[in-house]
């Protein structure tokens, strides 16, 4: 199955177009399942006790701000994302709790980070490694800022078990890109959303791209019928 690799450019411009109502979005058309992935992912990051974490394609900050609920504040934690409005919107939403004050968010493209070699601990993506123009080489731009014994911990869509496949596919063609017309007037966006979804490899085939970038140990969880993989490397 051929993955979908997209524009950076049209990336862009498509979730700035739809920043305002992203957060709502997600929450109804995944059912309130994103709460829960989030919650595992964070579970993860946690697990290894970094001192700091970079949360790539941050979006409007969702998992920023569930990883400093989780780690503390003593923990560093600083969002990266290439479209400013998604940046603003995360923004806006921080300054709403103290806990987040000292959460930053920054401009920065996973395929040309704004990091040093080996300068973090920890690195999380949620549902932003598909719309990466190369997924190669944004791989191996996570290894390179990766401190020696870090994590990288990636959340995303995948090929959902064999049984759900049908229920899975009606929905995502034909029920998903209509109530997020309905929500946010921007089928298109997640008519993309769906294709990128449908097209993104089996957890087993991103496993040996997270090999191929360099990664050592890579060990991957299906969650809700493999709808979406956690994939955790080092």
């Amino acid at each position: 199955m051929g993955a979908i690799m997209p524009e950076g450019t049209a990336v862009r411009r498509m979730f700035a177009g739809i920043s305002r109502r992203y957060d709502f979005a997600n929450h109804l058309l995944s059912g309130g399942m994103d709460f829960y992935w989030r919650a595992r992912l964070v579970r993860a990051v946690a697990a290894a006790a970094p001192r700091d974490v970079a949360d790539l394609a941050t979006g409007s900050g969702d998992v920023a701000f569930a990883l400093r609920k989780r780690l503390g504040a003593d923990v560093r934690i600083t969002g990266y994302d290439f479209c400013p409005p998604m940046l603003e919107e995360a923004r806006r939403k921080g300054t709403r709790d103290n806990r987040f004050a000292d959460i930053v968010f920054l401009e920065g493209d996973c395929l040309h980070l704004p990091l040093e070699d080996s300068s973090v601990d920890a690195l999380t993506i949620a549902f932003g490694l598909r719309n990466l123009e190369n997924r190669h080489r944004g791989l191996c731009e996570m290894r390179r800022v990766l401190r020696p014994g870090g994590h990288l911990h990636i959340l995303e869509f995948t090929q959902p078990d064999r049984w759900f496949r049908p229920f899975y596919f009606f929905y995502l063609k034909n029920l998903l890109p209509f109530v997020a017309w309905i929500v946010c007037g921007n089928r298109q966006a997640y008519d993309y959303l769906a294709g990128s979804i449908e097209s993104f490899p089996t957890k087993e085939s991103l496993t040996a791209e997270i090999r191929a970038a360099g990664f050592t140990t890579v060990r991957a969880t299906g969650l809700t019928a493999s709808i979406v993989a956690l994939h955790t490397a080092s």
